[in-house]
Formats: structure tokens, C-alpha cells, sequence
């Protein structure tokens, strides 16, 4: 394993730490709970987000903290769910008179822990509620979910939230856009390498230099098959043949694309899956009003790239375009 590392245990503390002293004036480290927050947060004039998972998917959520879109994240360690008390304990710090909205993508963990934070929360008279993200096609059920597991589409849910949040939506509207933008998202993923979480110091599973992984798990599960290494085109064509098909989207759609890196792949092959993948939609007649391609959800540094599509109106639309701040900024 070659990593810039100390204490494997200390990687997340380590990494949230250098996410706060490199944001200080915008951001807030509490490492008693594993968080990073907005420092103005809670604002009572909207209703505050909360999105956790286990780390090692950054950007997601950790530097996706800022106005228009999350007010903390909570996340556990690299591929593990926060500990219920550590979301419960953001939730009541981020609490604002217009309620706290959790944000959590479909795995047995996840919802374990944020479940029973709400449940405490709640306890505590703090005015909560949960929404869960599946937009992942690959498969109905893993080792980690209870159906459909949540990946990159979670940050057009985050996004949509966030935006209809800053606008001083109430806190069952602003579930019901999430809700509205999951049940139009679908994506689908493929590795063409393993990753290394810090604490493990070995590589989660073995895939041939002629192989890889289709429908992989963000955290290294299982996808529909192992299968030889082909083209570019024909990989494209797969994942497509999967999302296409599912919602369905059908020609006449206005859709959102987003070409996501799992962490080691160059931008460079992003791009060139991004212009396949339009090239392939736009010849079934669905129109791509929007257009994201770069790392938004990854899985450490494993090589890959998954697809989303999003199917627009006019709401999702404005709620996409909507400013937004946050850390993870290149310039």
C-alpha cells in the first residue's frame, strides 16, 4: 500500500482537520463527532441538511458542505456507517426552527444508524426527518443494502434539497423534491481496478488486468457480472442498456448526464466516456440539458467511472442551476 498516511485510524480525523484549517472561515471541524459543518450553521430561516455515509467517497459529503447545498456531513470511517450517536449529535447541532432534513444513501448501515438517530433526535424535540437515496441500477440487493443501493445520483438529490432549502421551503417540501429527484435518477457503474481502504492495507477484491467489475458497489460489492475488458463504446453501451431502460427514458426527455470518476481514472477518459455516452443518447432523441463530468462520488482510488441520468422539468431544472458554495473548489 502506497499512501500518504500516519495512523490508519486516524485517516478520516486527519482529513476532516485539513477540510477545516483549509476552509476557516466557511467551514467547522467537531472532531468529538466525526463532523464537518458550515460555521453559520444553523440558520432558523431554513431548514438544515445532513448527509453521511462511510468516508472514502469524497467529494461526497464531507467538502459538499456549504450554501446551497449540505449544512453538515457525518461520516463514518473509510466504508462505514457513523455511529448512530455521532448523527444524532449533528442533527441536534445543526438544528433549526425549520427542522433537519438526513440524507442517507441506501445501505443496511447507513440506515441502521441514521434510523435510530432520527428516533433520538426526535426524542429530544427536534423536528426531523429522513429520505432515502437508491439510484443505483446494478443491482436490487447486496451484502450492504436492503434494495437498490444509493451512489453518484445522491448529489442532484443533495442539490435539489439544498437549493429549495436556501429558499425557505418547509421541511416536507423539501423531502418531497428529494424524493421527486431519486424517482428520476438512475445510475450505473463500472471498475476496472480494486481500491485499498487505508485500515485494511490490501486491496478489496481481485480483478484480472483483463477484467472488470460491471455494476460495481461504490464500496467494492459485487456488480451484475465479472466480464473481460472491452472497448470504450461497448462499455458505454452496457451501462446505458442498463439505465436507459429502468426509469425508462425515452426520446423527447430533457435529461441531466454525469460522468463520475471512482477515484483513479483520468479526466481525460471521463471526458471521453462523457462524449460516447451523449453521442449515444442524443441518437435515441433524449436531449442533454445538463452536463457533469469529473469525481462527485468515488470509492477511494479505484479506476472507473459510473453514469447517471436524470430525467428534467422545469423544477429540477431551476433547482440545479441554483447558486451553490462549497469547499471543493479547484480555483
Amino acid at each position: 500500500m502506497k499512501k500518504f498516511v500516519n495512523d490508519p485510524k486516524q485517516f478520516v480525523p486527519e482529513m476532516l482537520k485539513g477540510i477545516a484549517l483549509a476552509n476557516p472561515e466557511t467551514i467547522k471541524y467537531v472532531p468529538e463527532y466525526n463532523l464537518i459543518m458550515r460555521a453559520d450553521a444553523p440558520n432558523n430561516d431554513k431548514v438544515s441538511l445532513v448527509q453521511g455515509s462511510g468516508s472514502g467517497h469524497e467529494p461526497a459529503h464531507v467538502m459538499v458542505v456549504g450554501p446551497g447545498m449540505l449544512d453538515a456531513a457525518c461520516p463514518g470511517d473509510v466504508f462505514s456507517a457513523p455511529p448512530a450517536d455521532y448523527v444524532y449529535e449533528t442533527a441536534k447541532l445543526v438544528a433549526s426552527d425549520k427542522g433537519v432534513l438526513l440524507l442517507v444513501n441506501n445501505y443496511t448501515g447507513d440506515r441502521m444508524a441514521f434510523e435510530m438517530a432520527q428516533e433520538m433526535a426526535e426524542a429530544d424535540d427536534v423536528l426531523v426527518d429522513t429520505l432515502f437515496i437508491d439510484d443505483d441500477v446494478a443491482v436490487q440487493d447486496s451484502t450492504w443494502t436492503v434494495g437498490r443501493r444509493g451512489v453518484a445520483g445522491n448529489f442532484f438529490v443533495m442539490k435539489a434539497c439544498g437549493a429549495l432549502a436556501e429558499e425557505g421551503a418547509s421541511l416536507p417540501e423539501v423531502k418531497a423534491i428529494g424524493e421527486k429527484v431519486n424517482s428520476v435518477t438512475r445510475t450505473m457503474g463500472v471498475a476496472l481496478t480494486a481500491c485499498t481502504p487505508p485500515a485494511k492495507g490490501a486491496p478489496l477484491f481481485d480483478l484480472g488486468e483483463d477484467e472488470m467489475e460491471i455494476g460495481v458497489g461504490i464500496h467494492g460489492e459485487p456488480g451484475r457480472r465479472r466480464a473481460k475488458l472491452v472497448s470504450a463504446d461497448e462499455i458505454v453501451d452496457e451501462m446505458l442498456g442498463a439505465i436507459v431502460p429502468d426509469l425508462p427514458f425515452a426520446s423527447g426527455d430533457r435529461v441531466a448526464l454525469m460522468v463520475n470518476g471512482l477515484g483513479g481514472t483520468p479526466i481525460s477518459e471521463l471526458y471521453l466516456v462523457y462524449g460516447i455516452a451523449a453521442e449515444k443518447l442524443q441518437a435515441q432523441g433524449i436531449e442533454i440539458a445538463r452536463s457533469y463530468v469529473g469525481e462527485y462520488c468515488t470509492s477511494l482510488e479505484m479506476a472507473g467511472a459510473s453514469i447517471t441520468l436524470v430525467k428534467l422539468d422545469d423544477e429540477i431544472e431551476r433547482l440545479l442551476l441554483a447558486p451553490a458554495e462549497v469547499v471543493n473548489r479547484i480555483f
